[in-house]
């Protein structure tokens, strides 16, 4: 059975009454994120956010929305672009993802350097317990140190704690305009001690990205701002090729769509993610076989192989296989050992979900 509420309300009744008869419970959005985490179990009910799709409040000024967590981020994106404004998280999958998809898998973009990550522009929350209770975090303002924000407990969740129903954001204006510079350099040493020049002097580029091909490394960088701001770049790195306009937007959709791009083209495709620190993504880069995307000025690195057999695990650093086919996900050890943190994870688990019914085996240790 699938059902697909159209109020927070009404999502948090069908909750309490799945909870109260025990049955098992699948959330999801769009379901971009189905080749994320552990497989996807079938369960006795199917509970869909795609009828949450508004915009509940959107204050251009104060620079703060809060909208419902089935809106796509499409559609959200095109709401504050008509006011100059963003959410600068370049999420894959950004045509069909779902706000709250996005935030329960907690993804970003090449622009995490600059901007941040999902914890650092979700300022508020309305999310469902199983108990059917709607609970409020968090508010409207961009600071907000009132008490624990539990929010932080949902974002990177997978849905196995409660139902996303309303996320509030903390906005950036979009720049006056943006450019992008590319070096070509035949080994990954070459590219990382290019970005360390960058890094160590006064530019502060929103995107710092090293891509590999068979063909060797490019350095990717973008910035953004004035015009008087973006020709300093082009000063500062005259022995760059410069891409600007429509092939600007291109390159970069071609970046953040790396991901579903090549899972679509390859069935049974595996997808890698390594943290890693900033000196030691040059040696994670060289372990990966092309292609890799790395996230240079932040230390993410991504491996992309054809099969789930080829995955290996990379010396330095610690590393998820983020996206896998179901058959793999059942059986693999997809995540890094989370040691002693697994014991409060087990708590947080037991504490939303005692029966276990939500979302079930998504997360570490398939809790």
């Amino acid at each position: 059975m699938i059902l697909s509420p159209s109020t927070p309300e009404e999502l948090a009744s069908q909750l309490a009454d799945a909870s109260a008869q025990r049955q098992s419970i699948t959330l999801r959005g769009n379901s971009t994120k189905d080749r994320m985490a552990g497989p996807i179990l079938p369960s006795d009910l199917t509970i869909s956010t795609a009828r949450l799709n508004r915009v509940l409040q959107y204050e251009p000024r104060d620079l703060t929305v809060s909208v419902e967590a089935g809106m796509s981020w499409r559609d959200f994106n095109r709401t504050l672009a008509e006011h100059g404004q963003m959410v600068p998280l370049d999420p894959p999958f950004s045509d069909e993802a779902t706000v709250g998809g996005i935030v329960a898998a907690n993804v970003s973009g090449p622009r995490r350097r600059l901007y941040g990550s999902v914890r650092d522009m979700v300022i508020g929350m309305t999310f469902v317990t199983l108990e059917g209770k709607l609970i409020r975090t968090g508010g409207m303002v961009v600071k907000n140190v009132a008490g624990l924000d539990m929010a932080k407990l949902m974002i990177g969740s997978f849905g196995t704690l409660a139902a996303i129903a309303v996320v509030n954001f903390r906005l950036h204006p979009r720049p006056a305009g943006t450019r992008t510079f590319v070096q070509e350099f035949l080994r990954a040493a070459e590219a990382v001690a290019a970005r360390d020049r960058i890094l160590k002097s006064p530019l502060q580029p929103a995107a710092v990205d090293i891509l590999k091909s068979t063909d060797g490394y490019d350095l990717l960088v973008q910035a953004g701002g004035s015009p008087a701001v973006l020709d300093r770049y082009s000063r500062e790195l005259p022995k760059t090729r410069i891409v600007e306009g429509a092939e600007e937007q291109a390159l970069w959709r071609t970046i953040r769509e790396f991901t579903p791009d090549f899972l679509r083209q390859h069935e049974n495709g595996a997808v890698l993610r390594v943290s890693c620190t900033l000196s030691e993504v040059g040696s994670v880069l060289d372990s990966l076989p092309a292609p890799a995307i790395a996230r240079a000025g932040s230390g993410v690195c991504y491996g992309y192989f054809s099969k789930p057999e080829e995955l290996h695990r990379v010396p330095a650093g610690r590393s998820v296989i983020e996206f896998a086919p179901p058959a793999f996900r059942e059986h693999a050890d997809l995540w890094p050992d989370p040691g002693s943190d697994f014991a409060m994870m087990k708590q947080v688990k037991q504490m939303f979900d005692p029966l276990g019914i939500l979302n079930r085996r998504r997360l570490y240790g398939r809790i």
